[in-house]
């Protein structure tokens, strides 16, 4: 089975296996050779009917667009077919921090670093603080362009949702197994989705985790892929709405770029996220952050000893989960891919938290309710903790706005048993705000 289209190379459809489609395609000269993935029996037979391949996932060749050694996969629940590969964005911030701080010379650097972090009356934010510094660069960031399935740029939404995963995951968070999978969940309401590693996790680039590292420059990569999508430079498909999906520290940045950029966005969702900031310190000393090349050296041995990972799987469960409230084979998954910090986002993880005083598109705010980090694992306490957060960060937002706590979950809201209540009350969201 062949696809020939002029300019833009050849698909080629290799074997007629009922259980495994092997993909390869010649675009513009380049070879990008794409995993082989299970695709059900009726889409087989389709595919077998069929003289061209890609529209079965609404795609074209244009497609791969933008990408660099991309790979073709379908979501974990098999609703949405992705294009993975590695995107440049060139960036600039005159608003990162000059950090007085050095790479930690051991482990007992780093811990007694958060000693002073946490002590009573503690400088140490004072000493290491030193004002504005300008960063500037081009960084490979591996993305997810995701399509549902007979998806058609003529007849289904123009509209994409843009997620941002928070500390200690990577993309994965958003399709991190069947029925735990937030783009399977927007592909059946009709969503793609864009989702990628933040610079310095997963297979992105890992610059300096000290000076380059911080939220500022994390905010600016996000904005320059939102204005990315929107230009139609991805996939050669252009969106005429943007909704932002972030997970806490996720949140905390579409925060920074609805308070800079708040054209980007026609909507944004944050979960994972609150102001009560109570559990906060609680929290960084359950981490017990780690050097990550220590700590995981199999997955981590040649990052520098700025990049730090949660000590053990105990405090990946204090932080993150709420039993009994999660299958344990979603959790042991979860601790095996378990993803860096930086030292630099650690000392700016709160700069982006401005109030965003012109967005004025709808805010949902959307928090599990024994969220150990942003309610001390009481969201309910002293009062609904979700529906502060829009009157305080998003004064001009629409009257679409709306705020729900998920019952049983811990912050990692999409790893636990009630993820699909958080998903589903997501995408009426969206839906009842017309996008």
């Amino acid at each position: 089975m062949d696809f020939q289209a002029k300019g833009h190379g050849k698909l080629i459809y290799e074997g007629r296996a009922l259980q495994c489609i092997q993909l390869s395609v010649a675009y513009q000269s380049h070879r990008f050779n794409m995993r082989s993935f299970v695709l059900p029996f009726t889409s087989v037979l389709i595919l077998a009917n069929l003289s061209v391949a890609f529209p079965i996932a609404g795609l074209h060749p244009g497609s791969l667009e933008g990408f660099k050694d991309a790979v073709l996969s379908l979501s974990a629940g098999g609703s949405a077919i992705c294009i993975t590969g590695t995107v440049a964005v060139n960036v600039s911030t005159s608003t990162n921090e000059k950090l007085h701080f050095g790479e930690p010379s051991s482990q007992f650097a780093v811990t007694e670093t958060f000693v002073e972090f946490l002590s009573v009356n503690s400088s140490l934010q004072t000493r290491v603080y030193g004002g504005d510094a300008s960063v500037s660069g081009t960084f490979n960031i591996n993305a997810k362009l995701c399509y549902p399935v007979g998806w058609s740029a003529k007849k289904s939404s123009k509209a994409i949702q843009f997620l941002i995963h928070g500390i200690g995951f990577d993309k994965s968070y958003w399709d991190f197994a069947k029925q735990y999978s937030y783009i399977d969940a927007a592909a059946a309401a009709g969503y793609p989705t864009f989702s990628y590693d933040r610079l310095g996790t997963g297979a992105s680039d890992h610059p300096n985790p000290i000076q380059v590292v911080q939220s500022s420059l994390q905010v600016e990569i996000a904005h320059s892929l939102i204005q990315s999508l929107r230009a139609g430079r991805f996939g050669s498909q252009k969106f005429d709405y943007v909704v932002g999906v972030g997970h806490s520290f996720g949140s905390i940045q579409f925060i920074g770029i609805t308070a800079t950029y708040p054209k980007d966005l026609d909507a944004v969702i944050l979960t994972g996220f609150s102001l009560n900031t109570n559990g906060l310190g609680l929290t960084f000393a359950d981490f017990n952050l780690a050097i990550a090349s220590q700590n995981q050296p199999l997955r981590f041995a040649n990052l520098p000893s700025g990049y730090l990972v949660t000590g053990s799987s105990i405090s990946n469960q204090f932080a993150f989960f709420r039993y009994p409230q999660f299958d344990p084979r979603v959790f042991a998954q979860d601790e095996s891919t378990k993803q860096t910090v930086t030292f630099g986002e650690i000392f700016t993880v709160t700069k982006p938290i401005v109030p965003a005083e012109y967005f004025t598109g709808p805010v949902d705010v959307v928090i599990g309710e024994f969220d150990m980090i942003f309610c001390q694992a009481n969201c309910t306490e002293p009062s609904d903790q979700s529906v502060m957060v829009q009157p305080a960060l998003y004064p001009a937002a629409s009257n679409g706005s709306q705020a729900y706590i998920v019952p049983g979950a811990g912050h990692a809201i999409n790893l636990h048993l009630e993820a699909n209540k958080a998903f589903a009350q997501i995408q009426g969201f969206v839906k009842v705000n017309g996008f």
